[in-house]
């Protein structure tokens, strides 16, 4: 069965954004799309008179913005399945149900800096933190974009061990081989304090040639079985020193998608996403995958 990309719309100019980069994303991987609209009758008083149909009335404004929506990404982009559906639950729950078997999924995130609305609210990292699938965030275009086509390479942060990384590297790759985009894995690197080495680790290290050879092989093994599974996709690994976030935010300066894990270790209800992705989704100025991975 074909895996959709899940939306969450809420009307807002990011979120008609996000919606316009799953429907292109979707055209590139031939999966559909599936616009969700998330909302809840406000409690009604127990005494006193019910507002007859206001169920109805509420539901009005969300089946004109789910349809209206449908119609213009069918229109910009032809060959993409849209759907539509109309959740009657509050939205976190609702797009953690359905993050269970879609390709994604994508949401509006509003600009950078501290206050960053939907993105870090209580919907957007509860999601973020609970989804099964991968979730994009996606910003709306600045007002001074130029026009210019966006850039495609995919940059990817490999931080953890190979195994652990895979369901991060996997997606990065079918997503530059959905663009055939380039790949760019990134791994950063730092000087460890003098108590932290033992003599297993200045054995391993003796090995490797040092610290930085180390830090190269563990990329290179990380990346090895994708590069052979997606021979196709032109790859570039940089190791670079420094701190995660910053290597990562530098290397993607120029980048069509930033793709970063989150560890599903924590208790489901702590809403954590893990430093990185944190910076991530506060300064990337490309859309941002966060990825769960063991």
């Amino acid at each position: 069965m074909t895996r959709p990309i899940i939306v969450g719309l809420d009307g807002s100019p990011e979120s008609r954004a996000a919606a316009d980069w799953a429907a292109r994303e979707a055209r590139r991987r031939e999966v559909p799309v599936r616009l969700v609209y998330a909302w809840t009758v406000p409690p009604q008083p127990t005494s006193g008179p019910r507002a007859d149909g206001a169920d109805e009335a509420g539901d009005e404004p969300a089946r004109g913005l789910l349809e209206e929506t449908r119609v213009d990404l069918t229109s910009h982009h032809p060959g993409v399945t849209v759907s539509t559906e109309r959740a009657s639950q509050e939205p976190v729950p609702a797009l953690v149900a359905r993050s269970e078997g879609a390709e994604m999924v994508v949401l509006g995130s509003r600009g950078h800096g501290a206050a960053l609305g939907f993105l870090l609210g209580s919907v957007g990292l509860r999601v973020l933190a609970q989804a099964k699938a991968p979730v994009v965030l996606v910003r709306r275009p600045s007002d001074d974009a130029t026009g210019a086509p966006d850039p495609e390479e995919v940059v990817v942060g490999v931080q953890d061990t190979a195994e652990s990384a895979g369901p991060v590297l996997e997606f990065a790759f079918a997503t530059a081989a959905a663009r055939r985009a380039p790949l760019r894995a990134v791994r950063a690197w730092s000087l460890p304090p003098v108590f932290a080495y033992s003599p297993q680790s200045l054995r391993l290290l003796d090995e490797a040639g040092g610290l930085e050879p180390y830090e190269r092989g563990a990329l290179a093994e990380a990346v090895r079985p994708w590069r052979e599974k997606f021979p196709d996709v032109a790859v570039t690994e940089h190791v670079e020193i420094g701190s995660a976030a910053e290597v990562l935010l530098g290397s993607a300066a120029r980048a069509g998608l930033l793709v970063v894990g989150r560890g599903t270790h924590r208790p489901p209800l702590v809403p954590y996403v893990g430093h990185v992705a944190h910076a991530a989704l506060h300064h990337a100025r490309c859309p941002v995958a966060v990825v769960p991975h063991g």
